[in-house]
């Protein structure tokens, strides 16, 4: 690796926009829970698909490592430089390009947050859907293949991703689908993409779906005496095909967490929050029906938030569930986790994970998009006790195993990065080995985020 080389050669490409000072690399080499400091040796700030494209020349020309970065929330190490090089940070890449509203779509550049998006869009009547909580740039949104509350609703960054531009290892830029509904037009370049985790190219554009603003919104909160009535309740809800946008579980340590944050008075029980979207009629009747099915259940403390102000304040409370647990024990650090299975086995997976964390001696409330089978615990540890930490790692490793028993996967949104290679055998078998053989048939030097997502050669 001729570093000294790159740098140089990057340092005139890009003039200061090339930092190398130890604030740079150290916000560069930091990440949002458990995984070790990795700083970068500098950092690049593009501005365009072209500049990435020099960029990669530059890299490749030295074999010299690029790890993409957007906001920097990815919860599995996803943009940490373990083997150093440059940390390619795409956030000066902030513009939307073009709203496309007869067609109900948007080109942004990666570097656009969710939050920025619609911002922009609200003039328009129409919305970006995707929600992971965190105001995440919308090029790690589909690097990851991002979901969140929304998803029992309008699908993930899968489904919401319709073309993109992408740099190539070796510089090459080129274009994958297009802004037509649908192609069978060859390989689905957009969807090998779209979860690839910066490992197979690098996206400096994206185009995206969208979808019209509801006419009527109407949110919930309920509360449960058991988490089995909870769940239950959310098979049941959408096994009758009743509409909703959002539909999340918090369990009783996550009621009392809310409540000191937010100053609340929540029962120290587990909740649903749910939210339907639509028009009056819909919402009327969706929001009577999962009435009925919470009566059923035996649900109570039954609020619902009516105005928007309300049911923006219930729903950043819930974003802020992960800030909000940190707090609950100062000085920890948070190991996260979340697996998906089969809503037939929902129940059982989230009762038998509450039972392994208790059992481990261990604070890990869980929460979960639980509309799609998907829910997260965050296991609050002390930085200095290895044995807590090992203990979490056994918890983790016992919902992976889950999870896979019961055919479902080791992550739902979180994807994998380092944290969850070593599962990635275990879930795919072979199709784990295709995987790397299309990393080193796309980028045989293996200078795209090494170290992450699939096996790699030293």
């Amino acid at each position: 690796m001729a570093l000294a080389e790159a740098l140089a050669e990057l340092e005139t490409l890009l003039g200061d926009r090339l930092d190398a000072s130890k604030g740079a690399r150290d916000q560069h080499g930091r990440n949002e829970t458990w995984f070790a400091f990795a700083p970068p040796d500098a950092v690049a700030y593009p501005i365009s698909a072209e500049e990435v494209s020099a960029i990669v020349k530059i890299c490749a020309a030295h074999d010299v490592p690029i790890t993409p970065y957007g906001t920097g929330t990815s919860l599995e190490g996803h943009a940490v430089p373990v083997r150093g090089g440059i940390s390619l940070d795409l956030m000066k890449m902030d513009r939307v390009v073009a709203v496309l509203a007869e067609d109900m779509q948007v080109r942004v550049q990666p570097g656009v947050t969710r939050e920025a998006l619609n911002e922009d869009l609200r003039a328009t009547g129409l919305f970006f859907p995707v929600d992971p909580g965190a105001n995440a740039s919308l090029g790690g949104m589909a690097a990851t293949r991002a979901s969140g509350t929304t998803t029992v609703g309008y699908g993930s960054m899968r489904d919401n991703v319709a073309a993109l531009e992408v740099v190539l290892a070796d510089g090459r830029i080129i274009r994958t689908g297009s802004r037509a509904k649908k192609s069978s037009a060859g390989y689905d370049l957009t969807a090998l993409m779209v979860g690839s985790e910066g490992t197979l190219g690098i996206i400096t554009e994206l185009t995206l779906r969208l979808h019209g603003q509801p006419e009527a919104i109407s949110s919930a909160v309920c509360a449960f005496d058991t988490l089995e009535a909870a769940v239950e309740t959310v098979q049941m809800t959408i096994q009758m095909g009743i509409p909703t946008a959002r539909i999340e579980f918090v369990d009783d340590l996550t009621a009392q967490i809310f409540n000191e944050a937010n100053g609340t008075h929540f029962p120290a029980k587990p909740h649903l929050m749910i939210e339907f979207h639509g028009s009056e009629t819909g919402v009327a009747e969706a929001s009577e029906r999962f009435g009925e099915v919470v009566a059923e259940m035996g649900g109570a403390d039954f609020q619902w938030a009516t105005t928007t102000e309300d049911r923006n304040r219930l729903w950043k409370m819930r974003h802020g569930a992960y800030p909000a647990t940190i707090a609950h024990r100062p000085g920890c650090m948070g190991l996260v986790t979340d697996i998906c299975v089969p809503i037939s086995r929902l129940a059982e997976a989230v009762a038998a994970t509450k039972h392994d964390i208790l059992e481990a001696g261990l604070i890990g409330p869980v929460v979960g998009h639980v509309g799609d089978g998907n829910f997260h615990s965050v296991l609050l540890l002390d930085p200095e006790d290895k044995d807590e930490f090992k203990r979490a790692k056994q918890v983790a490793a016992k919902m992976a195993e889950r999870a896979l028993e019961m055919q479902g996967t080791v992550t739902g949104e979180h994807g994998i990065g380092m944290g969850k290679m070593g599962y990635m055998r275990g879930e795919h078998g072979a199709g784990w080995d295709v995987m790397g053989q299309i990393k080193r048939a796309l980028d045989p030097q293996n200078i795209l985020n090494p170290g992450k997502l699939v096996e790699q050669d030293e």
